[in-house]
């Protein structure tokens, strides 16, 4: 499917976040207090850039911590765990091996289907276009990943939640299935080697793929990638006072709460 966009023409404004690392909740936060500013109008539609410090293992929102996460793993190893607002699966954030992006607008947009899971297709185009522009033959494949060579190298999730959209998802610099499967709960060893030898047969990355990874440049092609995808102009911004404030209660209140984080 093809996206059929709105134009600059529109005047719909966009706006760019390039941020550095930061925690697990920090991020999760400012990903929701984006959302609600943009739904009610105090904020234009957003494309953002991030990374974790320190690694984290995040989960899809109806997710239950006791049943995916090895907490013990996660304590030695100085790993976060938070709670999604989108859904899907539990996902392993490398400070090292990921940039994480989210891309945020109102759930009318001009052009964005109805239904999630044919927005995917649509709303990805931007890094299967931006991988593009790094050298790498990608391709979408359902329901929300992205392929090259035929191996995963972003999962993406999504919500609509208060009249809006979010979706973020992985680029993955680097992968390293030994540290993931130590931090996600398996049956035993035996399934645990075994799943090890099926992420590295199904799953790659951008150092895999060219030998190197210049995260710069990564972020600069799918900037390229989503402004041609979405037919957009991009304007360099900040956070604002109030989407700081946001961010900072939902953090107390919500994802670093164990109350949320613990809810099911």
């Amino acid at each position: 499917m093809t996206l059929q966009i709105a134009s600059p023409k529109l005047q719909i404004p966009w706006r760019l976040l390039v941020h550095g690392d930061a925690s697990a909740f920090d991020n999760m936060a400012t990903d929701e207090a984006i959302l609600r500013h943009v739904v009610e109008g105090r904020s234009p539609c957003t494309l953002r850039f991030y990374g974790w410090t320190p690694s984290a293992v995040s989960l899809g929102y109806f997710q239950s911590v006791a049943q995916e996460v090895d907490e013990a793993a996660c304590h030695a190893q100085g790993v976060d765990v938070v709670r999604r607002l989108t859904g899907g699966g539990a996902v392993y954030h490398d400070q090292a091996g990921e940039i994480t992006y989210s891309l945020t607008l109102p759930e009318s947009y001009p052009g964005v289907p109805t239904k999630v899971l044919d927005s995917y297709e649509s709303l990805c185009r931007g890094l299967v276009l931006g991988f593009a522009r790094l050298g790498l033959a990608a391709q979408f494949q359902p329901i929300n990943d992205i392929l090259v060579n035929g191996k995963k190298i972003s999962g993406n999730a999504q919500t609509r939640r208060f009249g809006g959209i979010l979706q973020h998802g992985t680029l993955l610099c680097d992968v390293n299935p030994t540290v993931m499967f130590s931090l996600l709960k398996v049956p035993n060893e035996k399934i645990r080697d075994k799943l090890i030898a099926g992420v590295t047969e199904r799953v790659t990355s951008i150092r895999r793929e060219l030998g190197a990874v210049d995260r710069t440049a990564v972020v600069q092609a799918m900037i390229a990638g989503f402004t041609e995808a979405l037919d957009i102009e991009l304007t360099p911004g900040e956070l604002s006072a109030s989407e700081k404030a946001l961010a900072a209660q939902l953090k107390e209140e919500r994802y670093a709460n164990r109350e949320w984080i613990y809810k099911r």
